[in-house]
């Protein structure tokens, strides 16, 4: 499959319904000279767009709304715009982004708008409590809206294993726990606040079990632990929590009956493209469920020039997700 995206490079799509349309919020990926390395150095994005389409099957011409939103708008970044997120509620829209602030920590933040394909107005500083990288937003049935967030490595989630609010420099880098008996760090949750600008929690690690030991996934786990990408949706009553593991490039997904898990580890959902990251979403339209992703292809294997593609998701009898090839 092409991508649905290919007069610019774009990555880590975050996909929703609003009004009828589907509409894509990815990253930006732009030409770099910064050398590939554990701390993602290569990955200097510096603005977003949004997309639309209103058709999937057949694929109706994907529209770029353009530059909603730059580095220079925000006035704590100072660098990175990685992979977002967008939610509605009282009637706005809201894009979550992470970045690094002027100490080169990443810090999430938020910017409104009123409609969903911009322009978002940021706020001034970002979310209080919030650390690492890959916001994805989650409003249940009962109005109550979610934050995840967290990545290894050069997302710093492993900086943070004193506590939310302690930064340890010294972890920056590939220094995520490992040893026999040890578990997987795992990514964070917080409910936010009604207007959607704050935590209004403090922020719950959350634990991904393993079938077999109902306890968490080792750390040396790696085709299974939590790495990045967090992403939530249900169906049918279950909360489907995937992610990206990484270094072993699969997309996995865990379920449980709480948005706050824990999450019992289900199996892969796509087996690795070619790139080193894999980042996606999931979304439901027309009656079908879909998963967006993105790889190299159209760069012909160049890892910070990314494409977004999408394909459908199927589920067995039992709401098993069944493990897909890439294409």
């Amino acid at each position: 499959m092409p991508p649905i995206i290919n007069h610019t490079y774009t990555a880590d799509p975050s996909a929703h319904v609003f009004n009828g349309k589907v509409y894509i919020y990815p990253s930006h990926d732009r030409e770099t000279d910064i050398q590939f390395n554990d701390n993602g150095d290569q990955y200097d994005m510096a603005d977003y767009h949004v997309f639309s389409t209103g058709s999937l099957d057949p694929l109706e011409p994907v529209v770029d709304h353009g530059v909603v939103l730059k580095a220079e708008d925000v006035p704590w970044v100072s660098k990175q715009l990685w992979a977002p997120d967008a939610a509605t509620k009282n009637g706005k829209y809201y894009l979550y982004f992470p970045a690094r602030d002027k100490q080169g920590i990443f810090r999430i933040g938020v910017a409104v708008g009123d409609k969903p394909e911009g322009p978002f107005t940021p706020e001034p500083e970002p979310i209080k409590g919030s650390y690492s990288i890959d916001p994805a937003t989650f409003v249940d049935e009962d109005n109550e809206a979610y934050i995840y967030f967290g990545g290894l490595w050069g997302g710093q989630l492993q900086c943070y294993q004193g506590g939310n609010d302690v930064f340890d420099a010294s972890l920056q880098g590939p220094n995520e726990p490992s040893g026999d008996g040890v578990y997987a760090l795992g990514p964070r949750v917080a409910k936010l606040t009604q207007d959607m600008l704050q935590l209004d929690e403090e922020v719950r690690e959350i634990q991904i079990l393993a079938p077999e030991t109902g306890k968490p996934i080792l750390a040396d786990d790696h085709d299974r632990r939590f790495f990045e990408a967090a992403w939530l949706h249900k169906k049918d009553g279950v909360y489907y929590f995937s992610y990206s593991t990484g270094d072993t490039h699969f997309l996995a997904y865990a379920t449980g009956t709480s948005p706050y898990g824990p999450f019992t580890y289900g199996g892969r959902i796509l087996e690795p493209v070619l790139g080193w990251t894999t980042h996606h979403s999931i979304v439901e339209f027309n009656g079908r469920t879909w998963l967006f992703y993105h790889d190299c292809e159209l760069s012909k294997g160049v890892d910070h020039l990314r494409s977004v593609k999408v394909k459908e998701i199927q589920y067995d009898a039992d709401g098993k997700i069944i493990t897909m090839s890439a294409d």
